[in-house]
């Protein structure tokens, strides 16, 4: 927004924490392009309804011809761990295992045949929300036992394999316009996480977290004094994650993955339709993605009035 600023760009913000609604009958919007930014962690700070309001939103604006950048079906993907999973297997990429669930009961079941520790994931996820570790069968039976397992926003959820990442890092490839944009390593603080380092993030409510675990996000990392450094991923992991993006409708979003270090096998992972970019871009990876972002965004929108 602060580029668009720059440039004289003019545009409208929709805030979800503001009142707002829209009109299914209307002929047409008022405007040629929108740019979707709603977080699958957004229910956590009090905008959960926003989540299922965009995405009708989303698709009423495409209905009405809008160009929508991350539209409906990059938004299906953002919303839902379960589907980025069965896109993953559909396109033949290693992914940790995992069963979906939809009550907390079935859980311990689900987990039969997984190899432990293991991970409880909420299908809404974002912002590292809905994720427990559990290090054997009996203290994931015991958190069912006691009702403490959180499924989620929409009460679906993973069983998944925590999966520890070779030379304590995890690879994010951004992606614009379904093509390689920059690829960061980030190295979480050495002792200090009990998951998977890009299984959470940094704030939930815009503030910091207590736990320590709740501190890997990679757009955040270099504000918080974590270890990221540009990555070279080659070849073949950009053209999956571009393959994988241009698959899920997203155009402007990151892809992660990492190396099991039981097997050294890559696993992708997340797949994320929403990306704020590595916090003092410039110094990282040698150039400004915002700026990018921005002669992206006009482009298409220069498309859409044609």
């Amino acid at each position: 927004m602060a580029e668009l600023e720059r440039r004289g760009v003019p545009f409208a913000r929709l805030d979800a924490r503001e009142p707002f609604s829209f009109d299914p009958t209307e002929p047409a919007a008022p405007f040629a392009l929108a740019f979707n930014r709603m977080s699958p962690s957004g229910y956590l700070r009090g905008m959960g309804s926003g989540i299922f309001f965009t995405r009708d939103l989303l698709a009423h604006w495409e209905r009405l011809g809008v160009r929508v950048v991350n539209g409906t079906e990059a938004f299906r993907h953002e919303v839902s761990k379960a589907l980025q999973l069965t896109l993953l297997a559909h396109l033949g990429f290693p992914a940790p295992r995992s069963r979906v669930i939809h009550r907390a009961a079935d859980a311990p079941a689900a987990a039969a045949g997984l190899r432990f520790p293991v991970v409880v994931k909420a299908n809404v996820g974002g912002s590292g929300a809905g994720i427990t570790r559990f290090d054997s069968p009996a203290a994931l039976a015991d958190a069912v036992a006691a009702e403490t397992l959180d499924l989620g926003w929409d009460r679906v959820a993973l069983v998944q394999e925590f999966v520890p990442a070779r030379d304590g890092h995890i690879t994010r490839v951004e992606t614009l316009g379904g093509r390689f944009l920059y690829a960061i390593d980030v190295f979480p603080e050495a002792g200090s996480f009990d998951l998977c380092p890009a299984d959470a993030c940094q704030t939930r409510d815009g503030t910091e977290l207590a736990h320590a675990a709740d501190a890997a996000c990679p757009v955040e990392a270099v504000r918080r004094g974590l270890r990221v450094s540009a990555s070279d991923p080659g070849p073949e992991v950009i053209a999956a994650c571009e393959r994988i993006a241009q698959a899920a409708g997203i155009d402007v979003g990151g892809i992660e993955s990492m190396v099991d270090d039981r097997d050294g096998t890559r696993v992708y992972y997340d797949i994320n339709a929403l990306s704020n970019f590595v916090a003092d871009a410039p110094q990282v990876i040698g150039f400004d993605p915002h700026a990018r972002l921005a002669d992206y965004l006009l482009a298409e929108l220069a498309s859409a009035g044609n």
